[in-house]
């Protein structure tokens, strides 16, 4: 079990990984972890259905393309967070940051940013995010949600780990989100176990 102590003694030491090629996209998302009933959860939004967003439906983190008035990827991250969730993060809650990524199959940078949040968040979504909620990170690492699914993404069926949360959602965590959150685990020690790692 992760404790949220753990990850905030170990993140000031970590050396997160750059990206140093230039891609068409730069965007910033952020990382929200509780400590709740002695469990570290992360939240997680549902973004809503939308013809032109290449993650549409899908599971993730708040964030979204760093614009020219934002200082840095970590102030985009946190400004996407205030206008898709409606919580403003601030130093306080900023934690550390981990491995940067690049998009499989599209042309995208992305930078995460972890933060702790100590009460419930009021959830006031925008336009672009229909659902909230929060998955213990040690739900995420059980063997039985771990598996090989397939997915109809840019023309064509393509097969991905990904991690069924029946109970909080019909659609699994898959893609970038779930890179991140292995990347992030990877820290501890831990990884997701999908079929081909068993």
């Amino acid at each position: 079990m992760i404790k949220i102590e753990r990850i905030k003694a170990k993140l000031p030491d970590v050396q997160p990984q750059s990206v140093k090629q230039q891609f068409e996209r730069h965007a910033a998302v952020a990382m929200l972890l509780r400590d709740k009933d002695q469990r570290t959860e992360v939240m997680l939004i549902r973004r809503a259905e939308n013809d032109k967003d290449p993650w549409s439906g899908d599971l993730g983190f708040p964030g979204g393309k760093i614009e020219e008035d934002d200082s840095s990827p970590r102030a985009a991250a946190e400004r996407e967070t205030y206008e898709e969730v409606g919580y403003r993060l601030t130093a306080e809650n900023y934690l550390g940051q981990n491995d940067d990524l690049i998009g499989a199959y599209l042309s995208v940078h992305i930078s995460c940013f972890i933060y702790q949040i100590d009460h419930e968040i009021p959830f006031k979504p925008n336009n672009e995010v229909v659902d909230l909620f929060w998955v213990p990170l040690q739900t995420l690492l059980d063997p039985p949600r771990n598996q090989q699914l397939t997915f109809f993404y840019r023309g064509r069926n393509r097969k991905h780990p990904a991690i069924k949360l029946d109970e909080w959602s019909e659609r699994p965590l898959w893609g970038i989100t779930y890179r991140l959150l292995d990347n992030f685990l990877r820290h501890f020690d831990l990884s997701f176990t999908y079929p081909e790692r068993r």
